[in-house]
């Protein structure tokens, strides 16, 4: 029988625990060469390589003083192996300050046959050979989103079976392999539900992915859980307050997330910057006991600003990183419970919704 030797527990359990240590999170800096491309069509940039090595370099590079409230960083693969106008690894520039480096390793959803639309993600086969080249070229944990939605009849029990035993088999494959899975199973924000049919939703997908954890021998303390806040749906006429969401996140992890597990690392799911970080806080200030750390691992709530501010120009590359230390300074706050909204410089930009319908990496 294959087990993790415990060197390997403890080589995982110890990568995990810096991601999100002292109220760092985690910058998804993993999008796809397609989804970045919608991203700098926002500012009216076109979708070469070089466009995005020097974005990436952008913020990669940023100041030191980052570590403090970034623990890890998510690559896609061409960012990776991208070198700088002077030959140096992107992926350096993290390794000097301390941030583990992490990797996006599925290969995007497909359908569902027989399902009212739904899909499951692909990518296991060569999944193990992927994941060692990954390990020797400095990658220490790894990503992998599969996606749900909510209607009438979705998600179904086959979608819900599935996306979980595809998270489970990713994550055993990783461990195997010296890579801390980030587990995602995303309920998408999309839809007019309630934030009780999504917090009903999200105990039933979550019961199974650790019930799938558990029969795949996940070594549970060396992940990381990548889920939704629940709230309601993007389009309900009623919408969730932070309190809200905080209660009923919080109560949903409560009753299907094992102690065990030492982080939660939420995606922002097309949240506002602002409220993506007065979310996170107010879960981290809610009363009751969080066995797991309650932390961030942000996409759009930490690049939105930094495009804006970046417009692609040379002259504004020192300005947009100063706006990347701001927001990963404030959902670091937010991280240990100890945001408010007068630490905000500038709350223009970051109170935009950054919602994009059925999305895609």
């Amino acid at each position: 029988m294959v087990h993790l030797t415990e060197e390997q527990k403890l080589e995982l359990r110890t990568i995990a625990s810096k991601i999100i240590k002292n109220g760092r999170g985690i910058l998804a800096a993993d999008e796809s060469t397609g989804t970045m491309g919608k991203r700098l069509a926002q500012i009216n940039i076109s979708n070469e390589e070089d466009t995005r090595r020097n974005y990436r370099h952008l913020l990669m590079s940023s100041d030191k003083e980052i570590s403090n409230y970034i623990g890890g960083v998510i690559l896609f693969h061409e960012t990776l192996y991208q070198k700088d106008v002077e030959g140096k690894l992107l992926k350096d520039y993290l390794k000097e300050k301390d941030i583990v480096v992490g990797i996006k390793v599925d290969k995007g959803v497909a359908s569902l046959m027989g399902t009212d639309g739904e899909g499951t993600t692909q990518g296991l086969d060569g999944l193990g050979e992927r994941c060692a080249q990954y390990k020797k070229d400095g990658c220490d944990f790894a990503k992998w989103r599969c996606v749900l939605k909510i209607t009438e009849h979705t998600p179904s029990a086959l979608s819900i079976m599935e996306n979980a035993n595809v998270l489970a088999r990713y994550a055993s494959i990783c461990q195997q392999n010296g890579l801390v899975p980030i587990v995602e199973p995303e309920i998408l924000p999309d839809g007019e539900h309630t934030i009780e049919r999504c917090q009903e939703v999200t105990e039933q997908v979550l019961a199974a992915q650790y019930k799938a954890l558990s029969d795949h021998h996940v070594y549970l303390e060396g992940t990381l859980l990548k889920p939704n806040m629940v709230s309601a749906g993007h389009s309900a006429a009623k919408k969730s307050t932070p309190q809200e969401v905080a209660n009923a996140t919080v109560t949903a992890l409560r009753r299907t997330v094992p102690a065990a597990m030492p982080g939660v690392v939420f995606l922002s799911g097309g949240q506002s910057e602002l409220s993506a970080t007065e979310n996170l806080n107010a879960m981290n200030c809610h009363e009751a006991c969080r066995p797991w750390k309650l932390s961030f691992s942000y996409g759009r709530a930490l690049q939105a600003s930094v495009l804006q501010a970046w417009q692609g120009k040379q002259e504004c590359f020192a300005a947009a990183q100063m706006v990347l230390m701001h927001r990963a300074k404030m959902n670091s706050h937010a991280a240990r419970g100890n945001y408010t909204k007068e630490m905000e410089s500038d709350k223009s930009s970051a109170e935009q919704s950054l919602f994009v319908g059925n999305h895609t990496y």
